[in-house]
């Protein structure tokens, strides 16, 4: 392609509301344009790339099984109703005004709908089912680019089977099959355990990259490749001590005490030596959760252990239940089930509130004085604490979702009808798994990963182009000529070449283009080497300058890209 008839409108400054690399480059190197606040225009560079992602994820579902599918984005609000859904995804899925419709956020419930009304024998499965289409969330906060956007573009598919062995393998092809895509894209990427979330079912696992831009929080192991979400992720951390000798129990006065903080300060103690309280209502119950010192109740944990619909107590709640507002709750007297976190087990001489206002109970002993309390993991992993496999210090760190796979189970076949008969005639629901990767999320990543000042370093396999071919001085005519035959040598022998033929442009300007954009080489026409009968090539990821003989250019530039 040739740069001087091409769209590629690069800037010097981009918007103050774009400040991680992968955003500020994709819009200094002309690859997307802002349409509205999370909406962008892929523009000719960037999309090639992105089909260039497409066409490997592609290979790798077909080479499962996977047969592709072009579901409408359009669906019948009825359809979604069946699973509850329009409720859960409440403000963020996108309602038509006046007619009965969504836009799709995902297309689960499509899916069943269309295997509902054609898989009715266990003759039918396993079916592996995918796309490659656009998904529509209304995110509160689009940002970092195109990493979360209102509109973006998905590979989702879905495997049906007749049961959970089915499941498992159906879920085990496409864990390879997302470990091969990452891999072939070039991307240094990791798998943690994570929630299933508002999709349901057994099990998910989430494909990880470590990024300051990320909105995920995850728990690492380097010693051992532990990975999980934070919001399930398990540690070892020390256990508050229990004390030789417990103290009675005793009833302090706490005016206007209401925090942890306050109420160490007050006391003048360690917030190892305080219970927190935190009332939740599940089914209707009151259930207090007593946690150690400042440290944050991880509700995911919690909801697997209660079951969904677990939600914090209102204001007036609290008042009804203990008597107290929020500040001063505590186990002794409340008056439903008690959990604490397992860090405080058969703890003593505690401090929490008295459930009556302004008031703190000292003296706490878990054992004597909590008979009917209950223990679990609760809390939220942090950095340095013991890996759960090896004991190693974990690292706790934010991270970009590339791609999400889930056991789902007969969640939506259930719900939507979607049954077989088996073998001995008897009626089943289909078992079901779903499987998304970020399209744009993987490209956006791979900049986030390879890039440098000057720009991005595109790996060869999803790059615009292999090869950015500059004549510096194209109004020179052994320039013009010899540039001209690299580019038709260069095309001839198969290979994706951008040619900057641009005449007015100086050779500065140029380097700056092709480092910003990012091919892999760059094949450099400039009149002292060509004297030679030499052109210069720059490898971008090492920066390495080599000079090549016009006549074996092209076996030499075959032998750096197959290195690369």
């Amino acid at each position: 392609m040739r740069q001087s008839k091409s769209f590629i409108p690069t800037l010097k400054e981009v918007p103050n509301d774009a400040v991680v690399p992968s955003h500020v480059l994709m819009l200094r190197g002309g690859y997307v344009r802002a349409l509205a606040a999370g909406i962008y225009s892929f523009l000719p560079l960037g999309y090639r790339v992105v089909k260039k992602v497409c066409e490997i994820i592609r290979q790798e579902m077909d080479a499962i099984g996977g047969q592709e599918f072009h579901l409408p984005a359009l669906n019948p609000k009825e359809i979604w109703e069946e699973t509850g859904r329009v409720e859960a995804f409440g403000d963020t899925m996108y309602h038509l005004k006046n007619r009965d419709y969504v836009l799709a956020p995902t297309h689960e419930e499509i899916i069943t709908f269309h295997a509902r009304k054609v898989v009715k024998s266990y003759k039918d499965m396993p079916q592996t089912w995918y796309q490659i289409q656009t998904k529509f969330r209304n995110e509160a906060r689009p940002r970092s680019g195109v990493i979360r956007g209102r509109q973006f573009l998905m590979k989702d598919s879905y495997s049906l089977d007749i049961d959970t062995d089915g499941l498992d393998k159906s879920y085990s092809l496409h864990d390879q099959a997302y470990k091969n895509i990452f891999s072939r894209v070039g991307l240094k990427f990791f798998v943690v355990g994570a929630s299933s979330g508002a999709m349901g079912g057994s099990g998910s696992e989430e494909f990880m990259v470590g990024s300051d831009a990320g909105e995920d929080t995850v728990a690492h192991c380097e010693a051992c490749g532990y990975a999980a979400n934070v919001e399930v992720a398990t540690s070892v951390a020390a256990p508050v001590q229990r004390d030789a000798e417990s103290k009675e129990v005793y009833e302090i006065s706490t005016p206007n005490v209401k925090s942890i903080d306050e109420l160490c300060a007050f006391l003048n103690i360690d917030e190892k030596q305080t219970a927190k309280s935190r009332v939740y209502i599940a089914e209707s119950k009151a259930v207090l959760i007593l946690i150690s010192g400042n440290e944050e109740v991880n509700e995911t944990k919690l909801e697997k252990m209660l079951g969904s619909g677990v939600r914090p107590a209102h204001p007036e709640e609290l008042k009804e239940i203990t008597g107290a507002d929020a500040g001063s709750i505590g186990p002794i007297g409340f008056p439903g089930r008690i959990i604490a976190d397992l860090r405080i087990r058969d703890c003593n001489n505690l401090f929490s509130g008295a459930n009556k206002n302004d008031y703190h109970i000292g003296g706490i002993d878990f054992k004597r004085d909590v008979p009917s309390i209950e223990y679990a993991d609760l809390r939220t992993a942090t950095s340095g604490e013991g890996c759960p496999k090896c004991g190693s210090p974990l690292g706790v760190f934010t991270a970009i979702e590339l791609g999400h796979i889930f056991k789902l189970g007969t969640r939506y076949s259930a719900s939507m009808g979607a049954t077989y008969l088996t073998e001995s005639g008897e009626e089943k629901p289909i078992v079901m798994g779903s499987y998304g990767i970020g399209v744009e999320r993987v490209v956006a990543c791979s900049i986030e990963q390879s890039h440098d000042d000057a720009g991005i370093i595109w790996n060869k396999a999803i790059a615009p182009f292999h090869i950015h071919l500059l004549g510096l001085n194209m109004k020179k005519e052994p320039v013009a000529e010899a540039s001209e035959k690299i580019y038709s040598d260069l095309l001839s022998a198969g290979m994706e070449v951008l040619f900057d033929d641009r005449a007015d442009a100086q050779a500065g300007f140029k380097f700056k283009d092709a480092d910003l954009l990012g091919m892999p080489l760059q094949v450099i026409v400039g009149e002292k080497k060509l004297a030679e009968n030499k052109v210069e090539i720059k490898v971008r990821k090492t920066g390495e300058r080599l000079e090549a003989s016009l006549d074996t250019l092209i076996e030499t530039v075959k032998e750096l890209l197959e290195k690369l």
